[in-house]
């Protein structure tokens, strides 16, 4: 099981803020990053745009990764 979310700097438009994630969900996010040939901070600003103003940056992030990885899973299964 993972451990506490681990607090992670991030840049957005031009201003430092940070996210608290789980190594687990920090990871995924970088490999996401990676493969859409993105910088992580620019992944990070499109979800920022994309989320709803209730739901936290962190909370979206998460949604984000699991919702990449099924979507994944439902190409290939």
């Amino acid at each position: 099981m993972s451990g506490p979310p681990i607090k992670r700097s991030l840049t957005l438009k031009g201003h430092r803020t940070s996210v608290s994630l789980e190594d687990e969900f920090w990871l995924a996010f970088r490999e996401i990053a990676k493969a859409k040939g993105n910088p992580i901070n620019v992944l990070a600003a499109e979800i920022d745009v994309a989320r709803d103003p209730e739901t936290g940056l962190a909370s979206a992030i998460r949604v984000f990764v699991l919702n990449w990885y099924k979507n994944s899973q439902d190409k290939t299964g």
